[in-house]
C-alpha cells in the first residue's frame, strides 16, 4: 500500500503552492526541529519514528510509579539560536535550570565538579521539548519502522515493517550513522559516514532504599565501569522517591555489548560500592537499557550533510558536536538545506 503525506498545516490553512513532501526519519530533536522549520516553509511533512513516542536519547522511560531521564541526562547553551530557543522553552514550562551539586569522582577522591555551567532539564521529563514538537505537527507516526528506501530519481519510496510504503519528494534522516548505511545505497552517503565512531552506553535504571550520595546531586565518573549517576529527585518536576541513573563508561559499555539487560544492572549496581562518597545501598529496583549508539568518539562539525543530487539530508548530533545543541543546530541546518533546494 502506498501512501501520500497528510498535509502538516490546520485545517484552517494551506501549504503553499509549490510545498513538497518531505519525510523525516527519526523523532528526536533533530528530526523534530528540522520538521517544524519545514513546515514555517510551508511543505508537508511527515515524521516516521520505530519507537512508540518522540525523544530518542531524550526520552524519559516510565516504570511504575518511577521515571526515569535514561539517555541525555541535561543540556546546555551556547549558540545564540540555541539560547534563544531554551528561553522560549523555559516560558512555555517545558525546561527549568537544574541547579545540581555535582562532583567528580576519581579512584580516591571526590571534588565538586567547575562551577559556572547553565545546566537545563526538561519537564516533567527529558522527553517534554520533543513530545511538544511532536504534537504540533499533523503527521508524525510512531510506531512505523523504515525497513528500506528507494531512490526513485525524482524523490523517494519508503517502505515499513508492515509492509506500508510511502513516497516522498525529499529525505531527512536523523538516525545514527549505522542506520542511515543500512538504510541508503549511495556511495557518497557510505564515504561520508565511514569516519564516524558511535559509542554505546548501557544506562542502569535504579531505586535505592536510601541517598545513594549524601552530599551531591549528581557525579562524574573518571574511575571503573560507570562514567555518571545522576539522582532523578533533583531534577525540577520528578517524584521525590530515591530513583538514580547510572551511566556506564564507553570501554565498558562496549566489552559487554551483548550482555543480558539483568546482568549488566546488577554488575553496574554493584559497582557503586567501590565509588568514593557513595552510601551503602540496596537496591529495591534496577534495570538496564541498552544505547547502542549513544555518542560520535570524534562527531562532525558539518551541521548537516546534504546530498543534492538524490534531495537526501542527513542529520544527528553527531553532526554538530554529539550534545543536544547540536541535534538542534543539526535540524536547523538541515531544514535549511531542504528549503534552499526546493525554493522555486
Amino acid at each position: 500500500m502506498t501512501t501520500g503525506l497528510r498535509p502538516t498545516t490546520p485545517p484552517s490553512s494551506n501549504p503553499c503552492a509549490d510545498a513538497q513532501r518531505i519525510a523525516v526519519i527519526g523523532a528526536g530533536l533533530a528530526g523534530l526541529t528540522a520538521a517544524r522549520e519545514l513546515v514555517k516553509h510551508g511543505h508537508r511533512v511527515v515524521v516516521l519514528e520505530k519507537a512508540r513516542g518522540p525523544g530518542g536519547r531524550m526520552s524519559t522511560r516510565r516504570e511504575g510509579t518511577f521515571r526515569f531521564d535514561h539517555g541525555a541526562q541535561y543540556f546546555t547553551a551556547r549558540d545564540p539560536r540555541f539560547i534563544s530557543q531554551v528561553e522560549a522553552w523555559r516560558d512555555a514550562g517545558l525546561v527549568q535550570r537544574w541547579d545540581a551539586g555535582i562532583a567528580v569522582i576519581e579512584s580516591d577522591t571526590i571534588r565538586p565538579a567547575s562551577a559556572g555551567t547553565r545546566r537545563y532539564v526538561g519537564v516533567p521529563g527529558m522527553n517534554a521539548v520533543c513530545g511538544h514538537l511532536a504534537g504540533a505537527l499533523a503527521d508524525c507516526r510512531f510506531g512505523w519502522q523504515v525497513i528500506r528506501t528507494q531512490s526513485l530519481g525524482d524523490g523517494w519510496m519508503l517502505e515499513s515493517s508492515d509492509g506500508e510504503r510511502l513516497e516522498a519528494d525529499c529525505l531527512l534522516l536523523t538516525v545514527p550513522p549505522e542506520q542511515c548505511r543500512a538504510l541508503i545505497d549511495y556511495a557518497p552517503v557510505h564515504r561520508a559516514l565511514e569516519p564516524i565512531d558511535m559509542r554505546p552506553c548501557w544506562a542502569v535504571m535504579a531505586v535505592f532504599d536510601r541517598p545513594l550520595l549524601q552530599a551531591w546531586d549528581a557525579a562524574f565518573v573518571n574511575t571503573g565501569a560507570l562514567s555518571w549517576i545522576a539522582s532523578q529527585a533533583s531534577k525540577p518536576g520528578r517524584p521525590s522517591v530515591q530513583a538514580w541513573v547510572l551511566h556506564a563508561s564507553a570501554a565498558w559499555s562496549r566489552a559487554h555489548l551483548e550482555d543480558d539487560p539483568e546482568s549488566v544492572a546488577g554488575a553496574l549496581v554493584a559497582e557503586l560500592a567501590r565509588l568514593q562518597g557513595a552510601t551503602a545501598v540496596r537496591a529495591e529496583y534496577a534495570s538496564a537499557h541498552r544505547w547502542r549508539y549513544a555518542l560520535a568518539g570524534a562527531p562532525l562539525d558539518k551541521g548537516a550533510l546534504w546530498f543534492g543530487a538524490r534531495g537526501l539530508a542527513i542529520a544527528g548530533d553527531w553532526c554538530a558536536g554529539s550534545r543536544i545543541e547540536g541535534a538542534f543546530l543539526s535540524g536547523l541546518e538541515a531544514a535549511s538545506r531542504i528549503a534552499v533546494s526546493l525554493a522555486p
